[in-house]
């Protein structure tokens, strides 16, 4: 069987800016960034492809949360609107992607898994929410916000504004793994744990049950990458190279690092916690885990990723 790679795109990367958050333009994001993924396909991976969630589910629980406040409409929990963005951004893909093999001639079919990720009710996350989700609010709205709203969190995301935040527990378990993995081996190219999965817990009876809360995308897709022996791990993000002293005059891009670097940069505070932190400690989680390689890069240059010729790559 070919190579196994499992693609992980940013949820932030679908939406380009506050004037292109409509499903349509999520839809043209979409599309942009399956012509990359088809490319690595024609490279010879079987391919399984993650995604974020972040903005878009967070849109929804507002709407939840408005419809349900003026219009009198029945509330619609957090962990539905993980399960509700996931189907809808598993959608555009698998239809993007269709159409793309179409264009290519690729004897390929994309498949979307609704997939529950199991988390631990007493995960520390739950009592100090830490996930930003939504879109970005200036100081003065995210104060107005949380006057109003007394039991809601906004912090800081990364200095690009303030974010409502949510729990983000640490995935366990993918409950949906086997079925992941047969259809990679079958063929598919599937996407799965979208948004990070949908957190669930196990009750006394040893029955599932959804959980208020976003789990991190490159957290589940490292466990996914992990559990069906992915040989690479790609992380999709709006940078085309990991850096360090970002922002800063002497900023510096990493072609090529080690593990052993990577937690030094950490160590050193390199990497800012709401954006390239859980991406660097994710790959880290897939390498010691027995992983080969691990790559950062933007849409546009993945396929120069693979060859080489673009992006940080992360080695054991």
């Amino acid at each position: 069987m070919n190579k196994i790679a499992v693609l992980a795109i940013g949820g932030n990367s679908l939406i380009k800016d506050k004037e292109h958050e409509s499903a349509e333009d999520e839809y043209k994001a979409v599309c942009e960034t399956a012509v990359h993924i088809a490319g690595v396909v024609e490279q010879g991976y079987e391919l399984v492809i993650t995604h974020g969630n972040g903005p878009q589910v967070g849109f929804a629980l507002r709407r939840a949360e408005i419809a349900y406040h003026t219009s009198g409409m029945p509330f619609v929990p957090l962990e539905r609107c993980d399960a509700d963005t996931q189907g809808g951004i598993g959608y555009q893909i698998q239809q993007a992607l269709d159409n793309e093999f179409k264009k290519r001639g690729i004897d390929k079919k994309a498949v979307a898994v609704v997939t529950q990720v199991i988390v631990d009710s007493r995960d520390p996350s739950f009592a100090n929410p830490s996930k930003p989700i939504g879109t970005f609010y200036t100081k003065e709205q995210a104060d107005k916000l949380m006057r109003e709203h007394p039991r809601r969190v906004y912090a800081e995301d990364a200095g690009r504004g303030y974010r409502r935040m949510v729990a983000s527990p640490m995935p366990l378990e993918i409950v949906e793994k086997d079925a992941i993995k047969e259809l990679v081996q079958k063929g598919f190219v599937v996407v799965g744990v979208g948004g990070g999965g949908i957190p669930v817990i196990r009750n006394e009876e040893g029955n599932l049950k959804g959980v208020a809360a976003v789990i991190d995308k490159d957290a589940s897709s490292s466990l996914l990458a992990c559990d069906i022996g992915a040989d690479l791990f790609v992380i999709s993000t709006t940078v085309e190279k990991v850096y360090i002293n970002f922002g800063k005059a002497n900023q510096e891009a990493l072609d090529r690092i080690t593990v052993a670097e990577a937690k030094k940069y950490i160590e050193q505070g390199e990497f800012a916690k709401g954006s390239m932190l859980p991406k660097i400690q994710a790959i880290i989680r897939f390498l010691e885990a027995g992983g080969k390689e691990a790559i950062v890069t933007n849409p546009e240059s993945i396929e120069n990723a693979l060859r080489g010729e673009a992006g940080t790559h992360i080695v054991p």
